[in-house]
């Protein structure tokens, strides 16, 4: 068996792929730039780009099921071409916000439109997007500046998100099947930052600022964190739409997503990782 695993430079797609090699399974990796993805000697790296159909005409030769990163526009065109090319099953990924009614995602009516055997992964908030957000100013001062001090989330490990991921592409079962993904317990931005500096063995500070002042830092601070900012801080709703709270920002209601939902246990037979074992999995890029 071969599988294609595409987004594979990113969080969950880097696991994928170690995580299916660790099962003995044959992998191609999909990534715009080959030289730089770091990935494992043993998987097949080939350079192929989702959003850009024409460059993917050999990936899927010979391969019989896919991890499928979500790209809207060019989804329809990429299926296709899975299911020509004899792409038997496909595990997509979503967002828990299309479980709680906050979107659609046409990535998942593709993927059930195909006939091919499919499950929707539909992950909440990713500990790791934090990671890009809060590593440089932890590495340059041991010190964290984010407002939402004591508001609870609900965060999941990548790599419990890749686990469900290769449960679905190797064994039978989950045909149909749409899994919303959360961490095993809410935690705060003030207890994210005490278990960072758990896994660092040292303090990180905390300081809580307001929406405006870490919308300033992190745009400054540009890549993912300027690109994210309207959006975790409240300026914009999910869609990208203006925020129509009373007080300014956004109202949309995630509260159902702060309980830990039971997929990850329920596919993988174990509870999902706490914060701070992803804060240990992590402490080097703390460092």
């Amino acid at each position: 068996m071969k599988i294609l695993v595409t987004g594979a430079t990113g969080f969950v797609g880097r696991n994928v792929v170690g995580q299916l090699l660790q099962r003995g399974v044959s992998v191609r990796a999909l990534t715009r730039d080959p030289a730089s993805a770091g990935l494992p000697e043993a998987a097949e790296v080939v350079r192929g780009d989702l959003a850009r159909p024409d460059t993917l005409a050999g990936a899927f030769e010979g391969v019989d099921r896919l991890y499928l990163f979500p790209v809207e526009e060019t989804a329809g065109e990429v299926v296709a071409m899975a299911k020509r090319a004899g792409v038997t099953r496909i595990v997509d990924l979503s967002a828990a916000s299309v479980t709680v009614g906050l979107h659609t995602n046409p990535v998942e009516q593709v993927v059930e439109e195909s006939g091919l055997e499919w499950t929707h992964l539909r992950p909440g908030g990713f500990m790791a997007n934090m990671l890009q957000i809060w590593a440089p100013s932890i590495r340059a001062g041991r010190v964290v500046r984010y407002p939402f001090a004591d508001e609870p989330q609900n965060l999941i490990h990548e790599g419990d998100i890749a686990a469900v991921a290769v449960t679905a592409l190797l064994e039978d079962g989950h045909h149909g099947a749409a899994y919303t993904l959360t961490g095993p317990a809410t935690i705060t931005v003030r207890e994210q930052v005490r278990a960072i500096g758990g896994a660092l063995g040292e303090e990180v500070r905390y300081e809580e600022v307001t929406r405006e002042r870490a919308r300033e830092l992190m745009k400054a601070q540009g890549g993912f964190a300027a690109e994210v900012a309207d959006l975790m801080l409240g300026f914009v709703d999910y869609g990208g739409e203006e925020a129509l709270g009373e007080d300014g920002y956004s109202d949309q209601d995630w509260s159902a997503l702060d309980k830990p939902w039971p997929d990850v246990e329920r596919v993988l037979g174990r509870p999902a990782r706490t914060y701070a074992e992803w804060a240990r999995d992590h402490a080097a890029d703390f460092r």
